[in-house]
């Protein structure tokens, strides 16, 4: 921790000539350009530590938080899938009625992934190109750039025309998607080692 913490008090004091890094003396950041975008939040406010945004380049931040908000809601639904299937149990009937194949043959984590069928891979990767070569279903004409995340589906109790509350559960959103991200690379991770989705050491 110590090493993070000294790195950090470098890099801060090297930008802004404080030893703690006090951001009001520091006004030429093309960082700021970003501090009031969504995701900005405490404790870190905006944190870059990759300098991906040192440039101030608005055009290639509005990409990566469309790429974020993607990967976030990919990441969060990864997470569930992990989890539910050990809770709840599988769908009934076959995967693959050809093969045999039901469901609940199938194995959570990444032992299903060489029990899937090359057909079934197939049916995946395509959707997953559709998906993706549409932009959000063609929602938005300029990537989803003018509206990051949206694909034009208003979620039941969660879309609302309130200002404030819409622009707290998108904060929340890109929260919880970071947090996902880095659980599913977790569970992979722990699933890799121990043969188990759940990591059981």
């Amino acid at each position: 921790l110590a090493m993070m913490a000294i790195m950090g008090m470098f890099f801060q004091d090297g930008l802004t000539g404080s030893a703690y890094g006090d951001w009001a003396l520091y006004t030429d950041s093309p960082l700021r350009a970003f501090e009031n975008e969504l995701g900005v939040q405490a404790p870190t406010g905006f944190w870059d530590p990759v300098g991906f945004t040192k440039d101030g380049d608005v055009e290639k931040f509005k990409r990566r938080r469309v790429t974020e908000i993607k990967h976030g809601r990919v990441a969060m639904l990864a997470t569930m899938g992990y989890i539910t299937p050990e809770l709840t149990g599988k769908f009934p009937g076959y995967l693959s009625p050809a093969a045999g194949l039901k469901f609940e043959d199938i194995p959570n984590g990444l032992a299903a992934i060489s029990k899937v069928p090359g057909a079934g891979w197939v049916q995946i990767v395509l959707y997953a190109l559709f998906c993706e070569s549409t932009g959000g279903f063609g929602y938005n004409s300029d990537g989803q750039r003018s509206d990051p995340g949206n694909c034009g589906w208003r979620p039941p109790l969660l879309a609302t025309e309130d200002k404030d509350l819409r622009r707290k559960r998108l904060n929340a959103e890109l929260a919880n998607g970071r947090l996902a991200m880095m659980a599913i690379i977790g569970m992979f991770f722990q699933d890799g080692l121990t043969g188990s989705a759940w990591g059981d050491w």
